[in-house]
């Protein structure tokens, strides 16, 4: 399998490292030509609005949208979640949101760079085989989930908030998995692709 991470803002490096980690060798997605060799994509946190202008910078926003809709699997995390979530609060004006997963998000709504927290995320709520230990979230200017649809499957929450979901082929995450030792969200985003 194939997978992409979209490498144009953000964390894609560290993203790029963990899949590595996992047994997958990744591509960096850049141009609408690297995005149609992946079989599946990582969309990195980073800055939203300025992904958002980037996407379209790189011709890259109207040939992901058409690839989501024809079921590519997909893992976004905190900016990626942003781009993924079908309504944004707090954005820029003028920013279009992907609406690939049925949920309305809130940009930085755990607050400002300096109100940055790790808290432990229950995943499946320690029922799903190997996840009898919490994964350590690590949350940057995080997203806030105000809204999940009837299709979102939430995996894990913190203070009742979701910050896993997973609807169909999308799977998003407020925090950033990419930032810890441990790779189980990576595996399960690999596994379920």
């Amino acid at each position: 399998m194939k997978v992409g991470v979209l490498a144009l803002q953000g964390a894609f490096a560290r993203h790029a490292a963990v899949l590595t980690d996992v047994g997958v060798a990744p591509i960096e997605v850049r141009t609408p030509e690297h995005l149609s060799g992946v079989d599946a994509l990582v969309m990195p946190g980073g800055e939203s609005t300025t992904m958002s202008m980037l996407l379209d910078i790189a011709e890259l926003r109207q040939p992901l949208a058409e690839r989501l809709a024809e079921g590519l699997p997909v893992f976004g995390t905190c900016a990626g979640m942003i781009l993924l979530a079908s309504s944004v609060a707090d954005g820029r004006s003028d920013q279009e949101s992907l609406a690939a997963i049925d949920m309305d998000v809130r940009r930085n709504g755990y607050g400002r760079q300096i109100d940055s927290f790790e808290a432990d995320v229950n995943v499946g709520g320690g029922g799903l085989p190997g996840w009898d230990t919490p994964f350590r979230g690590v949350f940057i200017r995080a997203p806030v989930v105000e809204r999940v649809g009837d299709g979102i499957e939430v995996l894990a929450s913190v203070d009742d908030n979701p910050v896993l979901c997973r609807q169909g082929h999308v799977m998003v995450a407020s925090f950033h998995p990419e930032l810890t030792a441990d790779r189980r969200i990576h595996e399960l985003f690999v596994e379920s692709a």
